[in-house]
């Protein structure tokens, strides 16, 4: 086991490539963080039963159990290692570039993606903007625990759960910490970049096209129509809004 009664954060970081993991442990442990490492998908799950990582940075194309599956396991409430491992954030390391990759990834629960070939320090930098984001994550206040009503759709902070119409809406992590900030600031246009910074913690280098993807997933999810948004609106050449507005007949 891995003793983190002083040190920094653990980082699980799983690739097949020798280099690749020498590198990100290099450039990690630089940062003070704890590193583990995994080649196998085998081993991801052999490391869930000794150690807790704070995250893991993984690999989609890894031998033996490949990186979505991994996901799956590690999304469900209870893993293989009989633990809860579905809020370990995870940051996907893949040379896959396409449009569907990355919304697989992120229906399964990624909080971010990375490409390779990636920079180093970008990745050590996505690393610390996801942890601030899961130790903020927790209410700040009692406001922020006021559960939020808007009609048939009703977001609860406490539980982390959206209902519409009284049915529960499954959404992943980041689906909901979106979805909650935007209804949290209804009518006030937020730029994707914005976005990124406000709801991933991080600006400049973050890829707009993951707040894209996101919001397109979740009209998928909570719109009625989502070729006609009721709830979250595109305000075009700016970025979107989260406003109560049926769609005229």
């Amino acid at each position: 086991m891995v003793d983190r009664s002083v040190a920094h954060q653990l980082i699980l970081v799983a690739d097949d490539e020798q280099t690749v993991r020498e590198i990100v442990r290099k450039y990690l442990e630089k940062e003070g963080f704890q590193v583990i490492e995994a080649q196998t998908g085998p081993e991801v799950l052999q490391s869930l039963y000794q150690n807790r990582p704070d995250l893991i940075v993984l690999d989609i194309m890894l031998p033996g159990l490949d990186g979505l599956t991994i996901m799956r396991s590690l999304r469900e409430p209870v893993d293989v290692a009989n633990s809860d491992t579905s809020t370990i954030p995870v940051i996907m390391l893949t040379a896959r570039t396409t449009e569907e990759d990355r919304i697989t990834g992120f229906e399964l629960g990624a909080d971010d993606y990375v490409v390779k070939p990636f920079s180093p320090r970008e990745l050590v930098m996505r690393v610390k903007a996801v942890l601030r984001r899961g130790e903020a994550s927790g209410p700040a206040s009692d406001e922020a625990t006021v559960p939020l009503d808007f009609g048939s759709l009703a977001l609860d902070p406490n539980t982390r759960t959206v209902t519409q119409a009284g049915y529960v809406i499954e959404l992943t992590a980041k689906e909901f910490e979106l979805l909650w900030f935007m209804a949290r600031h209804p009518r006030q246009v937020f730029s994707r970049t914005q976005l990124l910074d406000k709801v991933w913690g991080y600006e400049f280098f973050g890829d707009e096209s993951t707040v894209t993807v996101h919001i397109h997933r979740l009209r998928e999810k909570i719109e009625p129509d989502p070729s006609k948004p009721v709830y979250i609106h595109t305000v075009w050449g700016v970025g979107y809004k989260f406003e109560v507005i049926a769609p005229a007949p």
